[in-house]
């Protein structure tokens, strides 16, 4: 059933100009009538000419909208100087109201376009179909019976100037909760090497489990690759990295490691490299972002260890990974735990709980229980230990003075980190990120 409906003004062509009013008039009355069975919210969007709040399109819609009592409370318009930032203030207000199914009435003439706007700004959590706006006059049209998901159709250099519009938007918004944070560990030369992991503030991502400087996208979210790659953008101003030649883990929750330059595997949690320029990153919202440096070889990794990562020793997998390729020595790598779940959170039932008390006790809280405490931190610890890593060559949470300590546990920390633990399914993700400097 539709829970929004999206009445498109924007860029009305010229045949269709004189009949404006009656468009939307028809448009609105036909939705105005489904109101007793159920009441969506009405967006319409129109264009807000340059230099000026009132004129335009707005100015010859108002009356139309004052005429439709019935949807007060329901009924919003959008006003904006492009198409991009219209677009992604209804988004911003469907968000709110948690909605996901939106009926798009529109010029057939507009629909190949607002559809690769759509594929940019909203994500697979949305499902959109399209009605005409000359044809749109009862319920039965209101409907959606099927998502549609037909391929692009308009020519390439129509979709780049729309990427491009969209990008400006996002860089022209401001940055959310506080400036761009990055917590760096002393263990790691910055003369070397360049660093660090991030926190939540600074981005422009603003639903609340999201905002604001999410940097992960997928189906499941509502953060849209364009804003990740808004808030990427920002990090690596701020940062000092190129975000065109950044590589990020493609998490799989095991322990395979991808070698930079070799052929990359389809999924792996750890990723090396010895060149340099090349920032590598591993995400963490809960999950360890593990960092590796050895200065001697000028060599970097960066891993993901969750638990099933961690009991199968995705971060021994990236050391190993470094020795072979690049000739490191185990006792020269230098290993860095970022924020993640401490054990005065993270639960796991019984018999994963197992699993770590092999490794360690200590690693195990409460142990009898259903769902015993885990420190996955100190399990990565002693299997790097184990490995050849030297205990003074790793930096987590123990280090005596705790104004070194960035090691935090993500889900006691709302305002600086993300947590899966914490916040459920549409959870925000951090980074921790590595490079050889030039």
């Amino acid at each position: 059933m539709v829970e929004a409906v999206l009445i498109d003004l924007f860029s009305i062509p010229a045949n269709l100009q004189n009949n404006i009013q009656g468009l939307l008039h028809n448009a609105l009355e036909a939705v105005e009538k489904c109101s007793c069975i159920h009441a969506p919210c009405v967006y319409v969007m129109c264009c807000q000419r340059q230099g000026s709040e009132t004129k335009g399109e707005q100015e010859f819609l108002l009356p139309v909208l004052r005429g439709f009592q019935g949807l007060k409370g329901r009924l919003d318009m959008v006003c904006a100087q492009t198409t991009a930032a219209a677009l992604y203030t209804i988004k911003q207000r469907l968000d709110e109201k948690d909605l996901s199914i939106i009926k798009v009435i529109l010029p057939t003439l507009r629909k190949d376009l607002m559809k690769v706007y759509i594929d940019h700004l909203f994500t697979a959590v949305y499902q959109f179909a399209f009605e005409d706006l000359q044809v749109v006059s009862d319920c039965k049209n209101l409907q959606i019976s099927e998502p549609q998901h037909e391929g692009q159709t308009l020519p390439s250099p129509d979709v780049a100037l729309i990427r491009r519009e969209i990008q400006m938007y996002l860089e022209s918004l401001p940055s959310l909760n506080g400036e761009l944070t990055i917590l760096r560990s002393s263990l790691i030369p910055d003369d070397i090497f360049l660093h660090g992991f991030t926190t939540r503030t600074g981005g422009i991502s603003y639903i609340p489990t999201l905002s604001s400087c999410n940097l992960f996208s997928s189906s499941k979210r509502r953060d849209p690759q364009v804003v990740v790659k808004e808030n990427l953008r920002r990090l690596a101003n701020a940062a000092g990295f190129n975000p065109e030649a950044f590589h990020r883990v493609k998490v799989d929750h095991a322990n395979a490691v991808c070698i930079m330059g070799k052929t990359e595997p389809d999924n792996y949690d750890g990723i090396v490299t010895n060149q340099k320029g090349v920032t590598l990153a591993a995400p963490g919202a809960d999950c360890i972002p593990v960092l590796f440096a050895d200065p001697v070889r000028k060599a970097c990794g960066a891993a993901h260890s969750g638990w099933k990562g961690t009991l199968l020793g995705v971060s021994m997998a990236t050391v190993n990974a470094m020795v072979s390729e690049y000739g490191c020595n185990m006792k020269d790598i230098l290993v860095v735990l970022g924020p993640s779940v401490g054990p005065c959170c993270y639960k796991l039932p019984h018999e994963s709980a197992k699993e770590f008390n092999k490794i360690d006790p200590k690693c195990v809280r409460l142990f009898d229980s259903a769902s015993p405490y885990i420190d996955i931190r100190r399990a990565t610890r002693i299997l790097l230990e184990r490995g050849g890593i030297l205990p003074e060559n790793i930096q987590d949470d123990s280090v005596t003075d705790q104004n070194q300590n960035i090691t935090f546990c993500t889900a006691c920390h709302p305002d600086k980190f993300y947590s899966h633990f914490r916040d459920g399914t549409n959870f925000g993700t951090q980074i921790g990120f590595i490079s050889i400097k030039d």
